[in-house]
């Protein structure tokens, strides 16, 4: 199978399964809540998104060397994708906690009209109804996709070691 042939290819997701697997063990040693959903959710540390990319272009740099066209093509592929994970993504996971908070904000006005005898606004009572939450956990701490790019790295060493 070509499929399996494919070193760069391999290597990358790889990383990318493998990272997501270890975000669990690595909630629970940070104290944080853990769930096999962990494994497929965005953010966490590490960064699968950057281990993917950095396994990528490690493995394409040691297949074919610095100066290959392709090494050129996935190191700016990869400086996007990191750059993203840690800005956009990361602004729309701090939104999402905004928002979150605001719709617990709703609610206690929401039972505070309801305790003093007046019903509340019928859209607010409709959206709490609804429980609406906002994803929270969407991009990466700088620590994240450090440890994200170091994984990657040594992914793609150690991918190389079973070709």
């Amino acid at each position: 199978m070509a499929f399996l042939s494919n070193y760069p290819l391999i290597s990358a997701l790889s990383a990318i399964v493998l990272t997501q697997i270890v975000k669990i063990p690595i909630a629970f040693l940070l104290g944080r809540p853990t769930s096999l959903a962990l494994a497929t959710s965005t953010g966490g540390m590490p960064s699968s998104h950057s281990a993917g990319v950095t396994a990528l272009i490690t493995s394409l740099v040691i297949q074919y060397g610095f100066a290959s066209p392709l090494v050129a093509i996935a190191v700016t592929f990869g400086v996007i994708v990191i750059f993203d994970s840690m800005g956009v993504r990361r602004q729309s996971g701090e939104h999402g906690i905004l928002i979150n908070e605001l719709i617990a904000d709703l609610e206690n006005l929401r039972k505070t009209i309801i305790t003093i005898g007046q019903e509340g606004p019928k859209s607010v009572k409709n959206m709490i109804d609804e429980e609406r939450y906002s994803k929270e956990f969407l991009g990466h701490k700088p620590i994240e996709v450090f440890f994200g790019i170091l994984s990657g790295i040594l992914i793609a060493f150690l991918v190389r070691l079973a070709y």
